[in-house]
């Protein structure tokens, strides 16, 4: 298979594969807000430039299966503010995946003056970011399990924080995780905001899940995850600044004018970490879809209804087929407000001043006081 042919995918950024397809297919009681639709282990403390937000980096050791896995987290909090609620944002799941995404929308939020105040936790996921890579079987089941571990554990940071009215705001794949970890009982929000949300990986939306084709996945998967010839196939497909680089200006950006080369370079790095590999591997094939079809997408949300707020964010140049997931949530049952911004994959990293802005709408019409 030639490293020139490409397979675009839900999540940014894209994993090349050996077919060509022109653009990527998708990728506690609060005032409930109204139906909206809008157009629009070592620490370090260090200092933002935004004076008065105060960012804390850790790590938090994720006991599972007999592991312990390194988790990289961040805190920002205002200086000197003695009522807080707390946030949890999620990166988007991709070979990419970064607390980066989420840092100066934190910022932004973090650091307004406002009824209420807030705290924000980003953390990167098992695998990803600058989190530990073991070799491991990943699924739904285990990013799942990572999620709710990580609010719930008794040693988490999250829990050490406290957890009344706790938000939770998740891109991509991350943010249906989120949905479905809740329908299902194992996490308690606050509030869900779920920015260019997505649930299936590339593969299984484009050439189907029949018995055929999830034994090709498991072959593709199987040969990602190998030794030596794995790095060989990744390092060409994926691990490269052009193709990153590529898949930034074809549909993780809306303005390819955005995609510096500090951002790809950034990226690029990513992938390189040792064990990096693992989980896009299983993200292709569809091992971490959280559903598999629409109707069931459209269920996850509506299991929300009366139950929490729930935003979701659309990137106004998304895809067309991951915009056509996103524009099925607009006036859904389960959505309490669908709020459209400039970008397309990524609007958070992209626009991070405009997502901030609806997020912080969104935070103040859902748990300010009735005037």
């Amino acid at each position: 298979m030639a490293a020139s042919v490409a397979f675009s995918v839900s999540s940014p950024p894209f994993v090349p594969f050996s077919c060509k397809i022109r653009r990527p297919f998708l990728l506690v009681t609060p005032k409930f807000p109204k139906l909206v639709s809008v157009k629009a282990s070592a620490s370090s403390i260090s200092i933002d430039d935004k004076s008065s937000v105060q960012t804390k980096t850790s790590n938090w050791q994720w006991k599972f299966k007999g592991n312990s896995i390194g988790i990289y987290y961040e805190e920002h909090e205002k200086e000197k503010c003695d009522s807080v609620k707390n946030i949890l944002m999620i990166p988007t799941i991709s070979d990419v995946s970064t607390v980066e995404e989420w840092r100066s929308v934190a910022k932004d939020i973090v650091q307004r003056d406002g009824e209420v105040n807030w705290r924000a936790t980003i953390v990167d996921w098992p695998g990803l970011g600058y989190s530990d890579r073991p070799k491991m079987d990943y699924d739904t089941d285990v990013m799942e399990k990572f999620v709710v571990d990580f609010m719930n554990s008794p040693e988490s940071p999250m829990s050490q924080s406290g957890n009344d009215d706790l938000v939770i705001i998740g891109g991509g794949h991350a943010a249906t995780l989120a949905i479905r970890a809740t329908q299902r009982g194992l996490l308690k929000p606050s509030a869900i905001a779920a920015v260019a949300p997505t649930w299936a990986g590339p593969l299984p939306i484009v050439f189907g899940r029949d018995s055929s084709m999830v034994s090709r996945y498991g072959m593709l998967r199987g040969t990602l995850r190998a030794p030596g010839v794995g790095w060989m196939m990744y390092n060409m497909l994926v691990s490269n600044e052009k193709s990153i680089e590529s898949q930034y200006k074809s549909h993780v950006y809306a303005d390819q004018n955005n995609v510096t080369e500090a951002i790809i370079q950034s990226r690029y790095e990513l992938t390189t970490r040792k064990g990096s590999r693992y989980v896009p591997a299983a993200f292709l094939t569809g091992l971490l879809d959280p559903v598999t079809s629409r109707e069931e997408f459209l269920q996850l949300f509506a299991a929300m209804e009366g139950k929490l707020p729930v935003m979701v964010v659309s990137g106004k140049d998304a895809p067309k087929r991951s915009k056509a997931e996103m524009e099925a949530l607009r006036g859904a049952k389960g959505v309490s407000k669908f709020v459209e911004v400039e970008g397309a994959l990524l609007p958070q990293e992209e626009y991070p001043s405009l997502v901030a802005q609806e997020l912080y709408n969104f935070l103040q019409e859902t748990f300010a006081s009735p005037k």
